[in-house]
C-alpha cells in the first residue's frame, strides 16, 4: 500500500489524505512551547503531494531558530508513526514567519500556559512591544519589560506591577 493509500484509505482521494495529514500535524507540539502545535504556531505552511510523496513545508519562527531541525524530525516521526514513509520536509524562509500566523487557539493556549501572546501590530525596533502587554495571570496592562531576552529568542521577560508576577512575552514580529 502506498503512502497516499494509507493516508486516504477511508477518506477517499488526495485532498482528503492531505487534510488528514494536516490533522495529524496539529498533534505535533512545538519543542520549545509544547502546549501549542507547529500548525497552531503557523510554522507548517503547506502540505502537498508530489509523485506519491507528502511534502510538508515549514517556515521557522526565524531563520536561525535552533528548533528547526527538531521540528522537522518531530514531523517526520509523527507521520512515520501513522504509516507514512514517503515524507519530505522543506524549509521555506520567504516570506518570513510572522506572529500574525499564530492561530487564536494558540494565543489562548499561550496565555493559559503563562506566556503573554504577541500584541498584533505592536512591533517596533528590535522586536520590542510598542504597546501594553497584558499579564497572562491577572490581565493587568500595568506591566513592564525587564529583559528583551527570554528563555528562547522568540520571548522576552516581563513583570506585572499589579500581581508582581514575572512572565514571558512572545515577541511580535
Amino acid at each position: 500500500m502506498t503512502a497516499a493509500e494509507k493516508a486516504g484509505e477511508a477518506s477517499g482521494g488526495q485532498s482528503s489524505s492531505v487534510d488528514r495529514v494536516w490533522r495529524w500535524l496539529e498533534e505535533v507540539p512545538d519543542p520549545e512551547i509544547p502546549v501549542v502545535s507547529v500548525v497552531d504556531l503557523g510554522i507548517v505552511r503547506d502540505v502537498s503531494m508530489e509523485d506519491g510523496k507528502y511534502v510538508v513545508t515549514v517556515t521557522p519562527t526565524y531563520s536561525g531558530c535552533p528548533a528547526t531541525a527538531v521540528i522537522s524530525l518531530d514531523i517526520e516521526n509523527a507521520l512515520h508513526a501513522r504509516g507514512l514513509e514517503d515524507v519530505r520536509i522543506e524549509t521555506r524562509l520567504s516570506p518570513a514567519w510572522t506572529t500574525a500566523w499564530i492561530t487564536d487557539n494558540a494565543r489562548e493556549k499561550l496565555k493559559n500556559y503563562g506566556i503573554a501572546p504577541p500584541v498584533e501590530g505592536a512591533c517596533v525596533g528590535a522586536m520590542k512591544a510598542a504597546g501594553p502587554v497584558a499579564c497572562p495571570r491577572c490581565g493587568s496592562l500595568n506591566t513592564v519589560e525587564t529583559s528583551r531576552f527570554g528563555s528562547t529568542p522568540c520571548k522576552a521577560h516581563w513583570r506585572c506591577n499589579d500581581c508582581l508576577e514575572p512572565f514571558d512575552y512572545f515577541k511580535s514580529f
